[in-house]
């Protein structure tokens, strides 16, 4: 356990000291089966991981950017397609329609939420928009009511990007089980994540479920038979052992995070200077970051840092600045809530297993 002296933003070796022995366990066995790729442990954890979304499918693939290209992919959405989002995400969401071939139309947050403005969302559909991606960012659930209504009316497909959202709920239901597809990521330091890259697909379409299984395996399911073009992008069997072990853990850990949520919120509750995130009585938040806004961020991120606290920024650039999508043309001051957010947002150290001294020494240094 980390001390008071040094707070990371993440701390995996806290996470690996209460659950090391389990993970060698898994390991070790799928190491000794030397099935390798899309072995006994990958079809396991395909099962299980639907069972957590409540979704009849889930195919596991190598990253969640590739998840998100192969969504788009398995609803044969590529070049003159438009697909909606928030500016304010992290780049992996516009790169997978991008790698499809489809094309990134971004919209505003809500400056409330930090969400996708909604509004904003069903103002920019077109006749060239085939999908609509809500992006479940920091584990805070979007309104998927409002977008499944807006999806039927305009008949358009739902992606949901849950890459953060492991945990999240929406009215009950967990998020990447009401679209059409949901992408997820396990890099190492989300709520679920891998030691290493992962990725995963979930959804309650057979149809599409069929092709994501061709589409990341060369568009084969028979060695050597290839009914489509696919690629390569398995998750590994070595992950899919230890994704089995944390995957036990999770709705314990997302607890943790809540409550240290909730500890957020009374430490910093009569700091008029730090603007805490906002929850509605539909969602449940999963936390994968507690976010903050602060006037004068970057003099209050250093503060932190030479206190020993691993703050960080999610996200510095809005995704409609980013040189990589420069093609796209759009220019400063088009989404102006993204961009105030791009330069007030703090995230502060959250994980299962941060001690309450920690968070109030936390909550100390953003009081300076």
């Amino acid at each position: 356990m980390s001390g008071h002296g040094s707070i990371p933003l993440v701390d995996l070796r806290a996470q690996y000291a209460e659950i090391g022995p389990e993970l060698k366990e898994a390991a070790i066995g799928a190491l000794e089966r030397t099935d390798y790729i899309l072995g006994a442990d990958v079809a396991e954890f395909e099962k299980e991981f639907a069972a957590f979304v409540g979704a009849k499918h889930c195919v596991a693939c190598a990253s969640g950017t590739d998840a998100l290209t192969l969504a788009f992919r398995a609803l044969d959405i590529g070049p003159g397609d438009d697909v909606i989002m928030q500016a304010n995400t992290f780049v992996a969401t516009p790169l997978g329609a991008v790698l499809a071939g489809a094309r990134p139309v971004f919209v505003d947050a809500d400056p409330a939420t930090m969400q996708v403005d909604l509004a904003a969302m069903e103002r920019a559909i077109t006749s060239r928009t085939r999908a609509l991606v809500p992006v479940h960012l920091f584990g805070q659930a979007v309104d998927m009511s409002r977008v499944a209504a807006l999806a039927r009316r305009r008949n358009l497909a739902v992606v949901e990007d849950a890459a953060q959202g492991h945990g999240a709920r929406w009215n009950g239901r967990s998020v990447g089980s009401f679209g059409d597809v949901a992408a997820w990521s396990f890099y190492p330091g989300k709520n679920l994540g891998a030691a290493g890259d992962g990725g995963a697909l979930t959804t309650q379409r057979e149809d599409v479920a069929r092709k994501l299984r061709l589409l990341r395996n060369y568009g084969s399911t028979v060695k050597y038979v290839h009914e489509s073009p696919g690629t390569n992008s398995r998750l590994d069997t070595l992950q899919a052992a230890i994704l089995r072990v944390k995957l036990r853990h999770l709705h314990a850990w997302v607890d943790r995070r809540r409550a240290a949520a909730r500890r957020y919120r009374e430490l910093l509750a009569d700091v008029p200077h730090v603007v805490l995130p906002q929850e509605c009585r539909e969602e449940e938040h999963a936390w994968h970051l507690f976010v903050v806004r602060v006037p004068d961020r970057d003099r209050v991120l250093k503060t932190l840092q030479d206190a020993g606290i691993g703050a960080g920024i999610h996200y510095p650039i809005p995704c409609h600045l980013q040189g990589a999508l420069r093609n796209l043309e759009y220019a400063r001051g088009a989404f102006p809530a993204a961009e105030d957010l791009a330069g007030r947002i703090l995230s502060l150290p959250i994980y299962p297993e941060i001690e309450p001294a920690q968070q109030a020494a936390v909550a100390a240094a953003l009081r300076v």
